[in-house]
């Protein structure tokens, strides 16, 4: 007996190793994405690092909304697939593709119209306010790309094909550089464009990648095959808002808090502004470890559930967990050894430096707590119960970062407390989820796979 555990135990292991480690290297490279952007325009001085923080800030809110129907759409194609209904995962695949690309022109056209008005409400002074404005205008335009780009990876790491997305997004973010800094410092006889040429330049790579993505889908080159029909499923619509809408407001509430936390931060200046985004965009190359094992999870969760085995469901959840959270530690005490010099490479500004590597410390702190929160919420996704990790989102964001950091700037205190709200936040978090798991409700959600 215990044989047979050990054995299954060490399939399940290598089931999400094996979902995982291209996921991450996905994650990985999107991280690359802000962080070579903020080393682009390092060289512009502290208000364009600040501006581009800003205005990747607003595009997480976008991508963030979109997301959430991406996680409707792993946990429909996922259990189709499972099942082995094939053209059920595939009209889910199309159907959330349409709803994906409303839901991004739709999102697009306040930043098109009032990019500037957008800047502005972070409070910051008028020439970073100025080229945050530009930046949300170019990168805009391509948003309906990104939706695009968003929808064909997930369902295709739903079906258990992880190397084919990132194949794709690998193309995405080599363009994605040289695009950007081309058109930021003029190279190749490109105009010189400043922030807006690294917008621009970006938002023509995701471009051209959904292009070639979509055009290798239609043809049937993968193993999620097009529908090729106007028609979009009714059931599979109405699960993937019923999914989708708390993963949505879910998405939604953290960005607008973040842009509340945000406004707040702004309150301590410029340096603490731009440190708190370098100090992110350095962190993330960790964090996005658990989202790996996080969408991993999801995957063999919502397989296991269609393929009628909510034990195998379960212990996919708790193995993953302890996966990320080995892989997490040990990312964390990189990221502290070398705190100084990755401050140091991002940006000159010598209080910028200060602060952003009193903030590594921090948040290094936290990311084994976070891996808990990230992993198991991921796991209830993957099972369609999405409305808990809304809850359990809300009560973190209020509890433990937005009233804290309320309190720290009335009273006046220092920066560093401000830094300690992501331990807060996720600290509550990941105790109310562990709980949530362990009651299991979630095993027993009913999703149509009928052909």
């Amino acid at each position: 007996m215990e044989e047979t555990h050990t054995n299954s135990t060490g399939s399940t292991s290598r089931r999400v190793w094996q979902l995982a480690w291209p996921t991450i290297l996905s994650n990985l490279l999107l991280t690359t994405i802000q962080f070579s952007h903020i080393k682009i325009l390092s060289g512009l001085g502290t208000s364009s690092v600040a501006a581009v923080t800003t205005g990747h800030r607003v595009f997480f809110l976008v991508q963030a909304m979109m997301m959430g129907l991406s996680v409707a759409t792993t946990a429909i194609v996922a259990r189709n697939w499972g099942a082995g209904n094939r053209p059920g995962a595939e009209m889910a695949t199309w159907t959330s593709m349409a709803l994906c690309v409303a839901l991004a022109a739709l999102l697009t056209i306040p930043l098109l119209i009032f990019p500037h008005g957008v800047a502005a409400s972070f409070g910051l002074d008028a020439e970073t306010t100025h080229r945050a404005g530009e930046f949300i205008f170019w990168y805009a335009i391509f948003c309906v790309f990104l939706s695009i780009n968003m929808i064909l990876s997930t369902a295709l790491r739903a079906t258990g094909d992880v190397i084919t997305p990132l194949w794709f997004l690998f193309a995405s973010v080599v363009l994605n550089v040289l695009l950007a800094y081309w058109l930021t410092y003029g190279s190749f006889g490109l105009p010189r464009m400043g922030i807006a040429g690294t917008a621009l330049g970006g938002g023509l790579a995701a471009g051209i990648t959904a292009v070639l993505f979509t055009l290798r889908w239609w043809r049937g080159k993968f193993t999620l095959g097009a529908v090729k029909r106007w028609h979009i499923d009714p059931t599979i619509t109405r699960q993937i808002i019923q999914i989708g809408t708390p993963a949505i407001i879910e998405q939604g509430f953290i960005q607008f808090a973040m842009l509340a936390f945000f406004l707040i931060l702004g309150q301590y200046g410029t340096e603490a502004y731009a440190a708190y985004g370098i100090g992110i965009s350095v962190v993330s190359f960790s964090l996005v470890v658990a989202f790996g094992f996080g969408i991993a999870t999801a995957t063999l969760v919502g397989q296991q559930l269609g393929a009628g085995d909510p034990k195998s469901a379960m212990a996919a959840g708790w193995r993953g967990l302890r996966m990320a959270i080995a892989a997490m530690v040990f990312f964390s005490v990189l990221l502290a050894i070398y705190a100084e010099e990755l401050a140091g490479f991002m940006i000159e500004d010598p209080e910028a430096v200060r602060l952003t590597v009193i903030f590594i410390y921090l948040i290094a702190l936290s990311q084994p707590v976070m891996a808990i929160e990230i992993t198991l919420a991921a796991a209830l996704r993957g099972a369609g119960d999405t409305r808990f990790p809304l809850v359990n989102t809300i009560i973190g964001m209020i509890a433990g970062r937005l009233i804290p950091a309320v309190i720290f700037v009335v009273l006046d205190m220092s920066i560093y407390w401000m830094f300690a709200t992501t331990l807060f936040d996720f600290g509550i978090k990941a105790v109310l989820i562990v709980h949530r798991y362990r009651a299991g409700h979630w095993l027993y959600l009913k999703l149509s796979t009928q052909r």
